[in-house]
């Protein structure tokens, strides 16, 4: 199983109907709208989060 990176739904790679190639890679999603998204903006869905720190750490 894949991870829709827009809504982190696992979705079926065999039986995905909406996918996105990106740098090589193919990405799948669970609807039309989380591939939109990914395809305007893939990075921003790429990025890894960002380590915490607050403060007073």
């Amino acid at each position: 199983m894949a991870k829709d990176l827009v809504c982190k739904m696992e979705v079926n790679e065999k039986t995905a109907q909406f996918k996105s190639e990106y740098k090589g890679k193919t990405y799948y999603f669970c609807a039309p709208g989380c591939k939109k998204a990914f395809n305007e903006n893939p990075e921003k869905y790429l990025e890894k989060p960002k380590e915490h720190r607050c403060c007073c750490c």
